[in-house]
């Protein structure tokens, strides 16, 4: 899965792959906001941890990761 993370008063997002569900995401942000938790942590597929301040979290977004597109292919 592909996670872009916006974070208040950031230019620009979070990236990151991670091997977790879209479900498995939203219900740890889901939680994390829900209790009221001081931090959100995520996992990369290299084993990473990405912590991000829950009062800071503008968006998260789930997508299924697209392959990168190569050439000058006409659509």
């Amino acid at each position: 899965m592909e996670v872009r993370i916006g974070v208040k008063g950031a230019p620009r997002e979070l990236v990151l792959d991670s091997n977790q569900s879209a479900d498995d995401i939203q219900k740890a942000v889901d939680a994390a906001l829900k209790d009221g938790a001081a931090t959100i942590t995520l996992t990369d597929e290299k084993g990473r941890r990405i912590v991000v301040a829950a009062d800071k979290l503008a968006y998260v977004e789930i997508a299924e990761a697209e392959g990168r597109r190569v050439g000058f292919g006409a659509i």
